[in-house]
């Protein structure tokens, strides 16, 4: 009996050693799973937001996506713990039809409700965005109400609350190419506008954007793309409308990524530096959204590390969310201040 428990703990410390490794990481202030075990076999795209103080986290889970029974599940971080999952969405129709949920986003405004934005359909090319609000931080939700035919909500990655108090929803579409485009409300979306698309989905087929700030009016986004590389693109009035959408020097393996602007101007983006798969896991940081400096390797064992999501707490610390192996959600704390920024050459990662 002795032996057999040696050998289990053994084995225990060796699958952990790459967490402890990870965790001393300069930055790096604690990485836990929002959940254990759950009620699904396999989850994804989380989002992570701060409201009235607490955290609360959201991703789609099901027997696998695009099945019947992916819904929307909810877990808030209370007592220095997270909450069981909870399911607050799911694509129950009025006929009874039941199709798959997709992509929650949280957003918090700077006042009125939390709110969540999901999609419901078949498939990305044809599903729909729907809404539910919280006033109380994400205990209780409100029932579903269906967006505006053409609004889709945010597709991936939160919006941003401008000076003037609009909301800039980066969103995107996938039935005539991927092409991107972005949904402004000015009304705490109970109305939407949006822009043309700001590609035509040949010379990049992208999706998936993160609106980054630069200063005044000037606004930048990046995201994912089909041809190997994050992409990048400018407005110069405050999202109204946008420049030619181009390359970064950054790889990316098709795959989605997140961005915040950090309160002290520079910006963090998180994604997948790799050509193909989605491990390792990285953390990139830049003064300007277009020169980007290697902060941390948040995974880099085989498996499947994506679709993150990260945004910057009151406390001027960094959440960042992601699938772990369409198991499990990552919750992962940064301090930017304390990251040791190493300079990458033509986009490669140094060793």
């Amino acid at each position: 009996m002795t032996r057999r428990l040696i050998h289990r703990a053994s084995l225990l410390a060796i699958a952990l050693l790459p967490m402890l490794a990870f965790a001393a990481s300069p930055g790096v202030v604690t990485t836990e799973f929002i959940y254990e075990t759950a009620p699904f076999p396999q989850c994804h795209a989380s989002t992570i937001v701060e409201s009235k103080g607490s955290l609360i986290a959201a991703w789609f889970g099901g027997t696998k996506e695009k099945d019947p029974d992916v819904g929307i599940w909810v877990a808030r971080r209370q007592g220095g713990k997270w909450t069981p999952p909870v399911e607050v969405a799911n694509g129950v129709q009025g006929d009874g039809k039941r199709h798959p949920c997709w992509n929650p986003v949280l957003f918090q405004p700077k006042t009125g409700p939390l709110l969540l934005f999901y999609k419901v359909g078949p498939s990305p090319s044809t599903w729909w965005g729907m809404l539910r609000t919280s006033a109380d931080a994400g205990k209780t939700w409100s029932s579903a109400t269906r967006l505006p035919d053409g609004i889709l909500g945010p597709i991936k990655n939160k919006p941003v609350q401008l000076a003037n108090g609009d909301i800039l929803s980066p969103t995107s579409s996938e039935h005539d190419g991927w092409r991107v485009h972005f949904e402004r409300s000015h009304d705490l979306g109970k109305t939407w506008e949006k822009t043309a698309p700001v590609n035509d989905g040949k010379e990049f087929g992208a999706i998936q954007p993160s609106i980054l700030f630069h200063g005044a009016d000037r606004l930048g986004a990046v995201g994912r793309t089909r041809q190997g590389k994050v992409f990048q693109v400018w407005s110069e009035d405050g999202g109204k409308s946008w420049g030619k959408l181009g390359a970064t020097s950054l790889p990316n393996p098709n795959s989605g990524t997140d961005a915040v602007t950090l309160k002290d101007g520079r910006h963090l983006l998180v994604y997948n530096h790799t050509a193909k798969g989605r491990s390792p896991l990285n953390v990139a940081v830049s003064r300007d959204g277009k020169d980007w400096q290697a902060a941390l390797v948040l995974e880099s064992e085989p498996g499947e590390y994506s679709y993150p999501a990260v945004i910057q707490t009151a406390d001027g610390l960094v959440h960042a969310t992601y699938t772990w192996k369409r198991q499990r959600v990552r919750h992962v704390v940064l301090d930017p201040a304390k990251l040791e920024l190493k300079a990458m050459v033509d986009g490669a990662w140094p060793k």
